[in-house]
């Protein structure tokens, strides 16, 4: 079988890949703090022997993500916070401590601040914040957690803790299967005291819905090319195939 085959067949395999990392992109469309999945293949001339260079094979990069701050918006929930600017919340996870921008936090049946998938949100301290009982949470800028307990008076409104903010570099963060983003070596982040949080406001998806569908179809295109090249490569080998026979 003609070699192109198989370079064609690499350059769809790339593609199906992008494909995937663009359509669960577009599924955290409106996944608050999700962060831009990047998908890259690049070239790669076939040398052998003798050297072929009007071959060329294509391979995945090393994949990243688009840190590019999403839209803040408004919904006036006590619960919810958004990082402005560049900076993470700190949660804990069996795997150990991670970092997510998802500001749609709760409070469990064990009194806990945790995030919309359950995962305890984290104080400066290293430990859960616990919320007391029935208590009406109240976040600052700078990431302290206010509570006043039902049917206290709001002058006992009482500090239960800070939110553990950080902002390691871009670079060193690395995202794990779970969505969430961690520091490679798995070593913890230190908290930065200059990071600050919007209180009553969700940051949005950093996805561009327009631009994901665009990128879906191009992939669609080029794959419909690369099966079109195995295709007439097939053709050809054919009719080879048939003078020879014929002869």
């Amino acid at each position: 079988m003609d070699r192109i085959v198989y370079t064609a067949a690499g350059g769809a395999a790339r593609v199906l890949e992008q494909q995937a990392v663009i359509s669960n992109n577009m599924a955290n469309v409106s996944t608050a703090g999700f962060r831009e999945q990047m998908a890259v293949y690049r070239s790669v001339p076939v040398v052998g022997q003798p050297g072929m260079p009007t071959r060329v094979a294509t391979v995945a990069s090393t994949p990243g993500s688009n840190f590019q701050q999403g839209t803040m918006m408004e919904t006036g929930h006590a619960l919810d916070a958004a990082i402005k600017g560049d900076g993470w919340f700190s949660v804990q996870t069996p795997q150990g401590e991670a970092y997510t921008r998802a500001g749609e936090f709760a409070v469990n049946q064990q009194g806990l601040l945790v995030t919309q998938q359950g995962w305890p949100v984290l104080s400066v301290d290293g430990q859960p914040v616990a919320i007391p009982d029935r208590g009406t949470v109240t976040f600052s800028v700078d990431g302290q957690v206010s509570a006043l307990g039902a049917g206290d008076n709001p002058k006992d409104i009482q500090l239960v803790g800070q939110l553990k903010l950080v902002n390691p570099p871009a670079a060193t963060m690395a995202r794990g299967d779970d969505g969430l983003f961690r520091v490679a070596g798995g070593q913890p982040a230190q908290a930065d005291p200059m990071v600050r949080m919007v209180p009553g406001f969700v940051e949005k998806s950093n996805v561009n819905a327009a631009e994901a569908m665009v990128g879906m179809i191009a992939n669609a295109r080029r794959f419909e090319m690369q099966m079109k090249i195995i295709q007439d490569a097939g053709t050809n080998a054919e009719r080879a195939n048939s003078i020879l026979s014929s002869n």
